[in-house]
């Protein structure tokens, strides 16, 4: 496997990325809060495209992974636009843009800024306008540490089991990002995954985003037995048959 290669942005912070040339339409891959381009369905999707001879890119957002930055002063609109110079100056032609958790609401907002670069859009447990539901769910306690420190720590149960730290800036920054209180003028196809265990984002949510979206051409798949991960050998099989789907219209 090849090193990350990095993009330098205009305000300092170099982005990381794996990027893997080859015929389009291509797969952009938008991680979750927290989360980096080391997934097991970035790689996964990676694997399956290397198979097919099929261009690839994954990347990690300022504060997260391999990039630069710290996770607390980070922001949807940041990370937002971290994924719009990785799709302009990394990627070339049409986009599969795959948006994992808190990447389905950046898979959504580059497909609003770039919509003659998509050729479909897939959200795995897609949470778009996540900041405020968090900001609705913080405790007494958060709050109070918010308010002293600007940073909340919150509960992690994956991995190492570090809190995830959020920053004001975070929950402030993403009211002008919302996008479910309206329609989203997206035309393309798009899938939504979404797990009925899912006990981060409720699966209601995607029956919802549904709906808000404009173009005809969109169907929600419902696991029963998915949790939000989706990342069980069964789920990255709906995944890669799916994608395929995708990129065949």
């Amino acid at each position: 496997m090849t090193d990350s290669a990095f993009l330098e942005l205009a305000g300092g912070d170099a982005i990381a990325y794996r990027h893997t040339p080859g015929s389009t339409p291509g797969i952009l891959f938008c991680a979750g809060f927290n989360s980096n381009m080391q997934g097991v369905k970035a790689l996964a999707l990676e694997q399956w495209c290397v198979a097919q001879g099929r261009q690839f890119t994954r990347f990690d957002y300022s504060g997260h992974g391999e990039s630069g930055g710290w996770l607390e002063q980070g922001c949807i609109g940041r990370w937002r636009d971290d994924t719009l110079a990785v799709l302009d100056e990394v990627t070339s032609g049409p986009q599969l843009v795959v948006g994992s958790s808190m990447g389905g609401w950046i898979m959504l907002l580059v497909a609003l800024a770039r919509p003659q670069r998509m050729h479909a859009l897939l959200g795995l447990a897609a949470a778009p306008d996540f900041t405020a539901r968090l900001r609705a769910a913080l405790t007494p306690a958060q709050l109070r540490q918010l308010a002293a420190s600007g940073c909340a720590d919150l509960p992690n149960c994956y991995d190492d089991g570090q809190p995830y730290r959020i920053g004001q800036q975070l929950l402030d920054e993403g009211d002008a990002h919302l996008l479910l209180g309206a329609e989203i003028a997206v035309d393309v196809p798009v899938r939504l995954i979404h797990g009925q265990r899912d006990e981060d984002v409720p699966w209601q949510l995607a029956l919802a985003l549904a709906e808000k979206i404009r173009g005809a051409d969109v169907e929600v798949q419902l696991v029963k037995a998915g949790d939000h991960r989706l990342s069980e050998p069964v789920d990255l099989q709906r995944l890669r048959v799916t994608a395929a789907q995708l990129l065949s219209r």
